[in-house]
């Protein structure tokens, strides 16, 4: 049957007049712009199934920017010629008829991420003298970056920028609820803010006060798809808590977990938590934090269950203590930089369901001779995170990425899951590597962002195979 003479047929066929040249597609591939879209709402004009020229709808745009935008509905995907093209001129394309998600999900997918091929491929500058004291990104690609008493804000494509100024001297703690809204707390201020970035106002203040009302500084925030966790500590030092929020609600308070009153010398109930990290896998929330006195640098590790008030699993660190703790759900395990040796260490989490909890404890992936010879902390200021598969771990001015070798099955033992073999790399061109040391590392997109000592700068990490823009 010829397809131009089923009735059925020639009416699924759209032709649109676009800066003077035809196009003609389905009505299928229209309606995936979204209902409220100009692509779908002209697939829905009855002139748009006209096959005389004089009776179809006609935009005023640039017809080969069109094809761009029309290939990437069919496809899902850009064509290869897209890269001719400016970005900016593609992002004002999309918005013009409504597809930018469908663009933002091409160039900047999270599935795109190939640590392997990282490479340094742009440097954003940051407003004045103050470099990043934290920076935090969304799965889309937004990245947030704290600097003094400033936050500045990239959207997905990375070409528009935008800095508001926060009643803190500086920030210390951020986290990225959305592409316009952030958490932000300072170890010198009460209360932790939530501030909506596009307006530049604080759309909400979250307080603690513990027993004798005296107020508190934020320490350390983190987030699951349901909860707001935040770290407190009172100004006067003598107690510290956990504080759950509703995030799906009015933020209003629904738990307080490590309430801490401290009296005398307790130095273990002293230490507030300094990062939080939510392990979906199995519903916790790790709290850790450490405390650096005339014996040395010691340290806590709790993974505590939300629902019961109880701690699951918990370490105290006294040698080789971590100068930074993550958690990688993808590897079910736990890792960190050892602040004296500089080592990274890990543990298996799946034997947390073990009856016996000694297997649960720390192997040293690295060079164990440096945990007896070394006299200097060369860990310390290292920074340790987690991203998919992969676990990141910054040494001065460089970065070693350290991913697990499958290995054979049968020497697992009837208390044990047997044992894991991880392999280091560094990462990057050698041009990359070196210069000042790493502050900060965060995900987002397809990109790595990257932030250093004294620098004003945030660098931007992303694979060669997804460069072009």
């Amino acid at each position: 049957m010829n397809p131009a003479k089923n009735p059925s047929s020639s009416s699924n066929i759209i032709t649109i007049n676009v800066g003077g040249q035809l196009f003609q597609t389905t009505k299928q591939t229209l309606t995936l712009s979204g209902p409220k879209s100009l692509l779908s709402i002209i697939s829905a004009n009855p002139s748009s199934q006209s096959h005389h020229p004089d009776d179809v709808p006609f935009i005023d745009r640039d017809p080969e920017l069109f094809s761009i935008i029309l290939s990437l509905l069919r496809t899902g995907n850009l064509p290869s010629k897209a890269k001719s093209f400016d970005l900016q001129d593609l992002i004002l394309e999309a918005r013009f008829y409504g597809i930018e998600p469908f663009l933002l999900n091409s160039i900047n997918n999270p599935s795109q991420f190939d640590p392997f091929t990282l490479e340094k491929s742009l440097i954003l500058p940051l407003n004045g003298r103050d470099t990043a004291s934290a920076v935090d990104a969304t799965p889309a690609g937004y990245v947030h970056v704290a600097h003094g008493s400033k936050i500045t804000s990239f959207d997905w494509s990375l070409t528009h920028k935008s800095t508001i100024l926060t009643q803190f001297t500086a920030v210390d703690s951020l986290l990225a609820l959305s592409p316009s809204l952030v958490a932000a707390g300072a170890m010198d201020f009460s209360g932790l803010q939530i501030i909506d970035l596009h307006k530049g106002n604080v759309k909400q203040s979250l307080n603690w006060e513990n027993v004798t009302k005296s107020s508190s500084t934020v320490q350390a925030i983190g987030s699951s798809p349901g909860y707001l966790f935040t770290s407190f500590e009172s100004e006067r030092r003598n107690s510290n808590v956990i504080v759950v929020y509703d995030l799906l609600g009015d933020l209003r308070p629904v738990l307080e977990i490590a309430h801490n009153e401290i009296y005398g010398a307790d130095i273990d109930s002293a230490v507030p938590a300094t990062k939080l990290q939510w392990v979906s896998t199995y519903n916790l929330l790790m709290a850790s934090g450490f405390h650096s006195g005339p014996s040395g640098v010691t340290g806590n590790i709790k993974l505590w269950d939300v629902r019961s008030l109880r701690v699951a699993w918990e370490v105290k660190e006294n040698l080789d203590c971590f100068s930074d703790v993550t958690v990688s759900d993808n590897l079910s395990a736990m890792f960190k930089v050892g602040i004296s040796s500089g080592e990274v260490y890990s543990i298996d989490l799946r034997n947390l369901s073990s009856d016996n909890n000694s297997s649960c404890s720390w192997v040293c992936l690295g060079d164990e001779r440096k945990l007896i010879s070394t006299v200097k902390k060369e860990g310390l200021g290292c920074k340790i995170e987690s991203h998919g598969d992969h676990v990141f771990c910054s040494k001065g001015g460089d970065l070693e990425l350290w991913s697990e070798v499958v290995v054979d099955s049968s020497t697992k033992t009837e208390d044990m899951l047997g044992d894991r073999v991880f392999k280091r790399n560094l990462m990057g061109r050698i041009k990359d590597m070196g210069g000042s040391r790493i502050t900060n590392l965060a995900f987002g997109g397809n990109k790595m962002f990257i932030t250093r000592k004294d620098q004003q700068s945030i660098e931007v990490w992303q694979s060669s195979s997804t460069r072009g823009f």
